[in-house]
């Protein structure tokens, strides 16, 4: 190992060192950038891996996993503080929109021929737009709502839900149209008025007020977060990819209680085994507290409904578009009254069957916790005949 290495491996020893005395992880960060600057993930490993060989303990050496993180964060914030910045997440929806404007345009050439193979195909093409307007419901609302923004969410959320059901009713009609300059008329046009119109409320009033209002260690949280969700019609910024796969492989969850246990009646079960355990569960399970804000969600592999984490102390009535707002407060209302132990529901979507399920959460002395949302995609559950026994 060269002296520059060494000395390097040294200054990172004394941090570790440090955090174990007490050290604040922000004060560790403002130490590493002093006293060892610039520093790939790789030569980070190289180091950690050193010092593991010569016996110090994994545990000590995880105390840095977070100040890796806080470094990486840094060089991602530097790139939020321009929205024309290319992965920024206001320059990443309009490239979004310019793909839609694609679309719609071509929609309108081949309504004007009376194509409807082509108009059909558009139709499905434009689908993923499914996808940009989840984001900006999942992410960006919540974060607009914490600095007293709602307009959007009551407003815009309800515009979407409208798009959602034209863009389905326009696909079935589409095959059947027998009249297809009504069929144009009458679903086509408006669809592809409110597509575009949408694309003018986003371009000319929301992102303009988000600029305004968010900060950039919001525009990150969002870039983070938007990144699980996906992209619509566009690839994701390459530049940044890197970086987030290095901030997510070194950020250590924290909790207060990490390396405890959760003791219950019928047994005893580490923090991180528990975590897991409701992560594995067949089921998606969202908890709402007494005070009907979100508390809890479990991450399962394939959620059926999308849940960012910016939606932790989001108010119940915000998660929901309007149409829904005033059943999803009946429901919670008569769970939190004891008038019904549970209330639920089932609905197709995509060729599934989904069975949500609502409970009253109370505990020994019956004073109501909150209300507890389990989803379950029940598909297959419905074809099992007969039975299968363990041998």
């Amino acid at each position: 190992m060269d002296k520059s290495a060494s000395d390097r491996k040294g200054k990172v020893k004394d941090i570790i060192l440090a955090l174990h005395k007490g050290l604040p992880v922000q004060k560790a960060k403002e130490r590493f950038e002093a006293e060892v600057g610039d520093i790939s993930a790789t030569e980070i490993a190289q180091i950690e891996q050193e010092l593991l060989t010569e016996g110090m303990s994994v545990d000590e050496v995880k105390k840095l996993c977070n100040v890796h993180a806080l470094l990486f964060e840094k060089s991602l914030k530097e790139k939020m503080t321009s929205e024309e910045a290319t992965s920024h997440p206001v320059h990443l929806f309009k490239l979004e929109n310019r793909e839609i404007e694609k679309i719609t345009a071509s929609l309108k050439d081949a309504a004007e021929k009376q194509d409807k193979a082509a108009v059909g195909a558009l139709l499905e093409k434009l689908k993923p737009v499914e996808v940009h307007y989840t984001k900006k419901e999942q992410l960006l609302f919540p974060f607009l709502e914490r600095e007293g923004f709602m307009g959007p969410s009551k407003v815009m959320w309800g515009k979407h839900n409208d798009i959602r059901a034209m863009l389905k009713d326009a696909l079935l009609a589409v095959e059947t149209a027998g009249d297809f300059k009504q069929y144009k008329e009458k679903k086509l046009d408006l669809l592809i008025e409110e597509v575009d119109g949408m694309i003018f409320k986003e371009e000319q009033i929301l992102f303009p007020a988000s600029i305004e209002k968010l900060k950039p260690d919001d525009w990150l949280e969002i870039l983070k977060q938007g990144s699980e969700i996906g992209y619509a019609f566009i690839e994701g910024p390459k530049e940044i990819d890197g970086l987030l796969k290095e901030l997510k492989a070194n950020l250590c969850p924290e909790s207060g209680t990490e390396d405890g246990y959760v003791d219950f009646p019928t047994g005893k079960v580490s923090v991180r085994e528990l975590m897991v355990i409701l992560n594995t569960l067949p089921v998606d399970i969202s908890f709402v507290g007494a005070d009907n804000r979100m508390r809890y969600f479990s991450e399962s592999e394939d959620r059926i409904f999308v849940r960012t984490r910016a939606v932790i102390g989001r108010e119940v009535k915000n998660c929901h578009p309007p149409q829904s707002v005033e059943t999803v407060m009946k429901v919670v209302e008569e769970l939190r009254s004891g008038k019904s132990k549970s209330v639920d529901f089932w609905l197709n979507i995509r060729g599934r069957t989904v069975y949500i399920r609502y409970f009253g959460i109370f505990d020994g002395d019956k004073n109501y916790l909150g209300t507890l949302e389990v989803t379950q995609d029940i598909t297959e559950i419905q074809k099992l005949t007969g039975e299968k026994r363990l041998p």
